[in-house]
């Protein structure tokens, strides 16, 4: 069940005023972290956390801020969810690994059980578990090679997949993700998404009769053979792309572009499932099944925990010994699972709830604010595209950046997105109390008005 939010007040002895730069403490670690962590290794923010409960979390010079971000979306039932902790700690005494290929454990198979009950669709499914959305991707790359015998995949622009090598190759912002590591996997084909507010096409739906799938299908005649590509991979909501929202009929167009040419269609749930867009997977809004889909994120309840769920007969075709993992669906987080995924399906309505307030104070402030070009989002998810002028749409990189800052230092914290580091992602707890959420919105508003473009 959701925290009150008297209960986090409590918790955290009372909301405290933050403003100015970070504390002592805060500088002091980050002044270790770059002595000792690689460069590569970003932080967004410059504040380290203590503890956190609910949506808010206290920093280490005691500083209390209210979470828009959910550890970018791990966190759909809020940190430190006591029934979430009580798993953790009962099996942690238990045994902490075993390693389900040596010795395996009833959690995993719970866990996998629970996925497959919740997937959409009515074929039959299995699933496997493994520890991060990366690792997800790449094992449902590998299985969609395997059963199809073809190598080729068709991901899009705007699109994040990870940062391992094959999910490095399937996403798309170049800076900083993929320069200066070497070539990527060469047989990824991409095209551009349903990005309504930026079209490709330079055309507006739906009077462009979504360009942007007949173009694909346009290319299987100059580009590659609809006989070499295994599967098309995309998120049902681009995340990290900017929160852009599809039109349903561009993802239903795609599943029938995927039957019509034999593709396998891989959903790559990690942001949007588990809840985050009010229900439990994205697919659902648009009533389409997955041949495959990746899950990852929220899954463990804050422990790393990621799945694929797939048709029986596209899981079973790998070899026995094909796929694997050492710490895969670790028993701790299998365990912290079980509850998590009892705690998010209690907060769907949630979810809804939060969507219509973020979705309806976003439009209002973007009528009046001239820094917002663009407000779109499903469920708990939404994301606002920073412009510098509406009819240009340049884009506000500099006045995201301060935006972002400027929340910090208020006692928000937001994440940034987009492929031009333009978009302020919200990714609120869906155990958010309405009174917080009405606290954090209204900062961010008041950050808005404030910045003028440059």
């Amino acid at each position: 069940m959701p925290l009150t939010e008297g209960m986090e007040v409590e918790a955290l002895k009372g909301p405290k005023i933050v403003s100015g730069p970070p504390g002592p403490r805060s500088r002091e670690l980050m002044e270790l972290k770059d002595r000792f962590i690689a460069k590569g290794y970003y932080v967004n923010l410059p504040i380290f956390i203590k503890r956190g409960i609910g949506a808010l979390v206290e920093d280490v010079d005691g500083n209390v801020y209210i979470d828009f971000g959910s550890g970018i979306g791990v966190l759909n039932a809020g940190h430190s969810h006591p029934e979430i902790t009580e798993a953790i700690s009962e099996q942690a005494r238990m045994f902490s690994h075993a390693c389900f290929h040596v010795t395996p454990y009833e959690g995993f198979l719970r866990v996998a059980e629970r996925l497959i009950r919740a997937a959409p669709g009515p074929t039959p499914k299995k699933a496997i578990l493994l520890n991060s959305g990366a690792e997800a991707v790449e094992n449902s790359i590998k299985i969609a090679a395997y059963y199809s015998k073809k190598s080729s995949i068709i991901a899009f622009e705007n699109a994040f997949h990870g940062r391992t090598y094959m999910a490095m190759s399937l996403s798309s912002k170049v800076k900083p993700n993929k320069i200066g590591f070497g070539l990527a996997f060469d047989k990824v084909e991409r095209f551009p998404y349903a990005y309504c507010y930026r079209c490709a096409f330079g055309q507006a739906y739906p009077d462009c009769g979504l360009r942007c799938l007949g173009y694909i299908e346009d290319s299987f005649a100059s580009r590659r053979a609809p006989e070499e590509i295994a599967a098309v991979i995309a998120e049902p909501i681009q995340g990290e792309g900017g929160i852009i929202v599809p039109p349903e009929d561009f993802m239903r167009g795609l599943r029938r572009l995927c039957d019509r040419y034999g593709l396998l269609f891989i959903a790559d749930e990690i942001q949007t499932g588990l809840g985050r867009t009010g229900r439990m997977f994205a697919c659902e809004h648009y009533g389409i099944e997955p041949d495959l889909m990746a899950v990852a994120k929220s899954l463990g309840g804050g422990l790393p925990l990621a799945a694929v769920i797939g048709k029986r007969d596209i899981m079973d075709a790998p070899h026995a010994g094909g796929l694997g993992s050492t710490f895969g669906g670790n028993p701790v987080a299998c365990a912290a699972a079980l509850r998590a995924l009892d705690a998010i399906q209690g907060l769907l309505p949630n979810a809804e709830r939060i969507g219509d307030f973020m979705l309806r104070r976003g439009r209002e402030l973007e009528e009046e604010c001239e820094l917002v070009g663009d407000v779109r989002g499903k469920g708990a998810m939404l994301g606002i595209e920073l412009v510098r002028d509406r009819g240009t749409k340049e884009p506000a990189k500099e006045e995201t950046r301060r935006a972002i800052e400027e929340c910090c230092k208020r006692g928000l914290i937001v994440l940034k997105a987009g492929i031009r580091d333009n978009v302020i992602r919200l990714l609120p707890p869906l155990a958010i109390t309405e009174d917080l959420l009405e606290e954090g919105f209204s900062i961010l508003e008041d950050v808005l008005r404030g910045i003028k473009p440059i």
